[in-house]
């Protein structure tokens, strides 16, 4: 992508967002707050690089990287990280392109970074913040996870798995995003799981998240399966994920179910345990 004098890059990764794309990226630019944009499409069906690539022939602050096949948010946003480290951006920011995260939260939410701490989240479980649109079942699946991602690794942020955030240069380069192994929303749970074991600062801005009105959700329940999976990998790294990993995937969803049921019951016993030492 063509480098302008901005000092931030947003990292925008889509599937099938042809609805959305366009009207998030020009309120993106209306903001006139100095940010570009790179769209990293995974081969939509709908359009939606064709629609990217017309939107940064108009305008220079966008970029776009067309990948082959639906490759996964986590591998997305390493390639993003890794495009705006190589370009010298100072603030890298990822959002969802469904208007969940909306613009008009960005200029503050990089201004709690340049202030204030080296990696900053939009959080929905914060005083001020909140969700909109979403069912009773989504909500506590949202709780759930949060609250056991930080009785499990020690997490000592409220929102762990927001994927609207800014991170400064200096801290993606002392994390190195090729070495966080997960894949999909777990993703978002172990960067801030690296970012805290490095001592970094994290903050959180208190935002509202807006289930979105046109398209698609894109989680599923793999995804549950991946964060069980990915809670018990870090909680316990000794153990030989490299091999036991590999057997599941040939089994396709059953075999990712049982690492599931599996993880979960390690999970379960250190909660166990955990109880006990207080």
């Amino acid at each position: 992508m063509d480098v302008t004098t901005n000092d931030a890059l947003i990292v925008l990764p889509c599937y099938n967002e042809r609805e959305n794309l366009e009207r998030l990226i020009e309120e993106i630019l209306a903001l006139g707050a100095g940010f570009d944009v790179l769209v990293i499409d995974d081969n939509s069906p709908d359009g939606t690089g064709e629609l990217a690539e017309a939107l940064a022939a108009r305008h220079p602050e966008v970029g776009v990287r067309r990948r082959p096949g639906k490759l996964g948010l986590g591998s997305a946003y390493r390639e993003g990280f890794e495009q705006a480290l190589e370009h010298g951006y100072q603030y890298v920011v990822t959002m969802d392109a469904d208007f969940s995260h909306q613009p008009r939260y960005l200029p503050a939410l990089r201004g709690l970074c340049y202030r204030e701490c080296d990696v900053a989240l939009g959080s929905r479980y914060v005083e001020g913040g909140g969700t909109e649109g979403w069912p009773l079942h989504r909500r506590l699946v949202s709780a759930f996870a949060n609250g056991l991602a930080r009785r499990v690794l020690g997490i000592s942020v409220h929102d762990c798995t927001t994927g609207f955030r800014c991170y400064r240069r200096e801290a993606l380069l002392s994390v190195g995003p090729s070495s966080v192994l997960s894949d999909g929303y777990s993703f978002l749970i172990e960067m801030v799981y690296r970012v805290e074991q490095r001592g970094l600062g994290i903050g959180e801005l208190p935002i509202t998240f807006v289930d979105r009105r046109a398209g698609k959700s894109k989680v599923s329940r793999i995804e549950i399966y991946r964060a069980l999976y990915t809670l018990a990998r870090l909680r316990f790294p000794d153990l030989p994920w490299q091999r036991i990993v590999p057997i599941a995937v040939r089994y396709g969803e059953a075999g990712l179910l049982s690492v599931g049921l599996g993880a979960s019951l390690l999970l379960g016993t250190s909660l166990l345990v955990l109880r006990r030492q207080k």
